[in-house]
């Protein structure tokens, strides 16, 4: 271990002198030494003791791209935080011991949102799909905000609609958050991350024409259960999900209201929604009521129906509106309510919306039918001067 006063320009020419490894240490500055090998590499360290008197070493950098100076500064560095206690050895550990994304997913956010989110089934979709196979491997300490962004960019780049790109954002976003909350990272390099602007308010309203088609298609169909579905959905404006799950003790007949359990509510809350004329006897036509728990049973299966989509698919072209979903028939409800008079503070009531401004996308129905009013009250004036 030989002591000398190091020389950038005689860095290159020093060898391990028949031995693997040698070290030469730098006489004007206790601690850094430059580690020469046989290989012919050379490699700058700082040695140092803990505040258990325990000798420690940790790495500066590579001679061919460190020069002494640069070493001497990160040593005196060094120097100068460990004399106020820190021990970057101890560190350099902890930063390797913090777990990888994929550790952290499954470990630790997928038990979480499994007890805590309904929709936990399409997290995993989107982490196994793709995040995975980017950020999967890398420590919660590596993940950057470039490398976030630059994910988010690569889902819409495939052909994905912005708003799925945004899901895939928010989901790394929210898992980030939730180790931060735990000790497991110090801040969250995804918190910044810009949204794509989502496109997402245009909805497809059934005509009086297309309306009686799809009519005629669900009382003529011979899948007459899903047919069922279909006309409890258009007639409450309810979410599938709240239809599905839906039972017999939830439903009154006599007070005509379903009652929507908070478990199955998308807002977590309890809501009571009317039952009109079309709901009651869509509830008249089940074969199910005291004989099964639920609404609508698969009779195939004998058990509540997860799905709907296939057969959704074949009833829309039957009646020639290919581009209508099962989403669509809750915007063609809360059309009704508005055209048949309502205020947008009933349509959030019997839809279920927590925040008004969703509500606020049926806006401009609300002025057509303030129009409509306005120009009957015009014919009545007009009349009155004839």
């Amino acid at each position: 271990m030989p002591v000398i006063s190091l020389k950038q320009s005689i860095i290159s020419e020093l060898t391990s002198q028949g031995k693997r490894r040698i070290e030469y240490c730098e006489k004007s500055l206790g601690g850094l030494f430059l580690e020469v090998r046989d290989t012919g590499n050379s490699t700058w360290y700082y040695r140092y003791k803990d505040l258990n008197a325990h000798t420690q070493t940790t790495k500066l950098g590579c001679s061919s791209g460190m020069t002494l100076a640069q070493a001497k500064i990160q040593a005196k560095i060094l120097r100068a935080e460990v004399a106020l206690g820190k021990n970057p050895r101890a560190d350099e550990k902890a930063a390797k011991e913090i777990i990888t994304l994929d550790t952290f997913f499954n470990d630790h956010y997928l038990p979480y949102a499994k007890s805590h989110k309904r929709s936990w089934a399409r997290d995993s979709e989107l982490y196994r799909l793709r995040i995975r196979k980017i950020l999967g491997d890398k420590r919660l300490n590596q993940i950057t905000r470039l490398q976030v962004q630059n994910l988010h960019a690569s889902v819409l780049n495939e052909g994905l609609a912005p708003a799925s790109a945004n899901h895939h954002a928010k989901l790394i976003r929210r898992m980030l958050n939730l180790a931060v909350s735990w000790d497991l990272l110090e801040k969250n390099p995804a918190s910044r991350i810009q949204m794509f602007e989502e496109d997402n308010k245009h909805e497809r309203y059934m005509n009086d024409e297309q309306l009686g088609n799809l009519l005629e298609v669900l009382r003529t169909d011979s899948h007459k259960s899903v047919c069922l579905i279909t006309m409890f959905l258009l007639s409450t404006g309810c979410r599938l999900n709240e239809v599905l799950s839906a039972c017999w003790s939830h439903i009154d007949k006599e007070k005509r209201v379903f009652r929507v359990t908070a478990s199955n509510s998308k807002s977590k809350r309890l809501r009571a929604v009317p039952l009109n004329d079309s709901a009651i006897e869509v509830l008249e036509q089940l074969p199910t009521e005291g004989v099964y728990e639920h609404l609508f049973i698969n009779m195939k299966t004998k058990k509540p129906y997860v799905n709907i989509s296939k057969i959704f698919n074949e009833i829309r072209v039957k009646a020639g509106l290919p581009h209508l979903t099962i989403h669509s028939l809750r915007h063609q409800a809360a059309s009704h309510l508005i055209n048949s008079g309502s205020s947008l503070y009933i349509v959030q009531q019997i839809l279920g919306h927590s925040d008004p401004s969703v509500t606020q996308r049926y806006a401009h129905l609300s002025m057509k039918s303030l129009s409509d009013a306005s120009d009957k009250a015009s014919a009545i004036i007009k009349g009155a001067m004839r």
